[in-house]
């Protein structure tokens, strides 16, 4: 199976100026784990991700005040919608990270997640009873 079988089409974007709480607020309205950061003057793309947003919070910083491009991973991995699922799987094993943008055509046509991943190889996996 490939990362375009399993990756989420529904790509959140956000500007490096959104506040934590803001990105926070969007990515559970959208039910997703992670958010692209689209910030120009950095130079592209990065990935700012639930667990990014908790480490800020855990260090007592306020969410309010906080900005995107302040917490966002900007030495990113991409994977191409014709990986496998190994081949993600081994890149986020790797980099010991959750969430890959998927880009296709030179722009970010998904993310893949640990989840995806597991969504599809459990069926597979799974034995039926005799």
């Amino acid at each position: 199976m490939l990362v375009r079988d399993a990756m989420s089409t529904m790509v959140l974007t956000i500007g490096p100026n959104h506040t934590l709480r803001q990105a926070a607020a969007l990515m559970s309205a959208r039910r997703v784990g992670a958010a692209v950061v689209l910030d120009p003057d950095a130079g592209g793309l990065g990935i700012l991700t639930e667990r990014d947003i908790l480490n800020s919070l855990g260090r007592g910083q306020d969410p309010d005040t906080e900005r995107a491009h302040d917490h966002t991973t900007t030495d990113v991995v991409f994977a191409a919608p014709s990986w496998t699922l190994e081949e993600a799987a081994a890149a986020m094993t790797h980099g010991g990270f959750r969430h890959l943008i998927v880009l296709d055509r030179g722009g970010p046509t998904g993310v893949v997640s640990v989840r995806d991943i597991i969504r599809c190889w459990a069926p597979a996996r799974q034995q039926v009873p005799a």
